[in-house]
C-alpha cells in the first residue's frame, strides 16, 4: 500500500514537524506555541505530509511558499521556493519525494510561477526534478594580524560614518536596505515581515531560534542608510590574558561599494577579534581582494548554494537581460513536461517566444537553471555533454550572451 500524500490540516501540523525534525535527525520536542506561530504564517495548502496506510503517521514532509527572485537586470520574477523536504528513514527509496514534488511543480505551473528555487541539503538529488545549480556561496575566515588592515580602524574615509543601533532601528532600515540590495543583485529573494520579525527577535521559533547580535548601520556623507552589518562574537581569552575572540557576520547588505568597503574594515578592526568568519557570501566578494593581503582571507566554503528549475521559458528569459546581442534557438528537454519545447530566445530584444525553427543547442530544463543567472558556462556544459551544439558557434554565444559581470549572489537560507 502506498503512503497518502496530501496537504496537511492544521490539526496535523504538530505530526508534521516531528516528522521534518525525525528527517533531519533532530530530536528536540516541537513546543505547542512554535507550532501555533508556524500555523498562523504559513499556507497550510503548501505543505505536504505522506502518512503511512498502516500507522497513520506522518513519514515525509515538503512545504513551499511564493518568493522573489532577481534576476539578471533587476527584474524580479515569480518563484515557488521549496523547502522542509524529509523523508523518514523508514520510507525512503519509496518515491514519496518524487509525487510529492510532482505535485508542487503542477502546483506552481498552475500558479504562474516562472521558477522554483531551493537550497539543496544534498547535491545527487535534485537535478532528476529539473533543478540545476545556479548560485554558489563562498565563505572567508580572516586573519586579521595578517590582513595588513589598520587594527585602530581610523573609520570611514568618505565622509561616512558607522554607529552601533538596536533592533527597532533595524526593523525600520533592514527592510529597505534589502531591497535596495536585491535590485541590483540577482540571485537574490524576496525577504518577507516575518523574516524581519525573526531576525530581530520580535517573534520566536524553535527552527530558527533569535541570538542577541550587534548591528552596525553605515550612513553615507548625506546620513543616508548604504549599508548594515549583523555580527557576533565568542569570548576566548588564554591563561596569560590573551584574546583569542573570532567575529563572525550573521548578514552584511551593502547597496554601495562604498558601504561594503567601510563595513568589511569596521568589522576587522573590532577590539580583543582576531579572525572573522564571513559568513556566506557571493564567491567574488570584495572581501579578499580589499584586504592589503588578501592571502590573509582563508577560505573555508566554495559550494553550491541556490538551485534554480525553470517553470515558464518564455517568461523566464523574456524577464532578464542580456550583455550582447544575439538570436539562439534553445530545445529544452523536461521530462516532466512542464518546460519542454523549443524556444527563440532574441537577447538585443529580451523576447523569447516558442518556435519551429531549427534548434541551435540542445540540453535538459536543468542545465538552463544552471545558466539562466549567468553563474555557469556553456562551454563547460557542452564538455560534459550537457549541452549539445547543433549549429557551430551557438555554444559560444550562448556564453556570451548568458554570463553576467557579477556572478549571482543568494544571501539567504530557506
Amino acid at each position: 500500500m502506498s503512503a497518502d500524500i496530501r496537504p496537511i490540516a492544521a490539526s496535523e501540523l504538530s505530526h508534521w514537524l516531528r516528522a521534518l525534525n525525525a528527517g533531519f535527525l533532530r530530536t528536540e520536542p516541537v513546543p505547542e506555541a512554535d507550532v501555533a506561530l508556524r500555523a498562523a504564517s504559513w499556507d497550510l495548502s503548501r505543505a505536504l505530509g505522506a502518512f503511512d496506510p498502516v500507522t497513520g503517521r506522518c513519514v515525509a514532509t515538503f512545504r513551499s511558499f511564493a518568493q522573489e527572485l532577481t534576476v539578471p537586470g533587476g527584474a524580479a520574477v515569480p518563484s515557488s521556493a521549496v523547502t522542509n523536504v524529509s523523508v523518514t528513514s523508514t520510507h525512503r527509496r519509496q518515491g514519496l519525494l518524487t509525487r510529492m514534488m510532482a505535485a508542487e511543480l503542477a502546483a506552481a505551473k498552475e500558479r504562474g510561477d516562472v521558477v522554483s528555487t531551493l537550497i539543496a541539503a544534498e547535491y545527487p538529488i535534485y537535478g532528476r526534478y529539473g533543478y540545476g545549480p545556479a548560485a554558489t556561496a563562498a565563505e572567508w575566515e580572516i586573519d586579521i594580524a595578517r590582513s595588513g588592515l589598520d587594527p585602530r580602524g581610523s573609520g570611514p574615509g568618505d565622509g561616512g560614518r558607522i554607529d552601533l543601533v538596536d533592533v527597532s532601528e533595524v526593523r525600520e532600515t533592514g527592510p529597505a536596505l534589502h531591497e535596495r540590495l536585491r535590485a541590483s543583485v540577482h540571485g537574490a529573494v524576496s525577504r518577507d515581515t516575518r523574516w524581519w520579525n525573526l531576525a530581530t527577535g520580535l517573534e520566536k521559533s524553535l527552527a530558527r531560534p533569535y541570538k542577541d547580535a550587534f548591528h552596525a548601520v553605515y550612513r553615507d556623507a548625506s546620513g543616508e542608510p548604504a549599508g548594515l552589518a549583523v555580527y557576533s562574537a565568542d569570548d576566548h581569552w588564554t591563561d596569560e590574558k590573551l584574546p583569542q575572540n573570532t567575529l563572525r557576520v550573521r548578514d552584511l547588505i551593502a547597496v554601495t561599494p562604498a558601504a561594503e568597503r567601510a563595513l568589511w574594515r569596521f568589522l576587522c578592526s573590532v577590539d580583543w577579534v582576531l579572525k572573522v568568519r564571513t559568513g556566506y557570501r557571493a564567491p567574488d566578494d570584495l572581501v579578499p581582494l580589499l584586504l592589503p593581503d588578501p592571502r590573509a582571507a582563508r577560505q573555508v566554503t566554495s559550494a553550491d548554494f541556490l538551485w534554480l528549475r525553470l517553470l515558464d521559458v518564455e517568461r523566464a528569459l523574456a524577464a532578464r537581460t542580456y550583455a550582447v546581442p544575439g538570436v539562439l534557438v534553445l530545445e529544452v528537454e523536461d521530462a516532466a513536461g512542464l518546460a519542454d519545447g523549443r524556444y527563440r530566445l532574441d537577447a538585443a530584444a529580451g523576447a523569447c517566444t516558442r518556435t519551429q525553427d531549427p534548434a541551435d543547442l540542445r540540453l535538459d530544463v536543468s542545465a538552463l537553471g544552471s545558466l539562466y543567472l549567468g553563474d555557469e558556462s556553456a562551454a563547460r556544459l557542452a564538455a560534459l555533454g550537457r549541452v549539445a551544439e547543433e549549429r557551430p558557434g551557438a555554444v559560444a554565444l550562448a556564453d556570451a550572451v548568458f554570463r553576467t559581470a557579477r556572478r549571482p549572489w543568494c544571501p539567504d537560507i530557506f
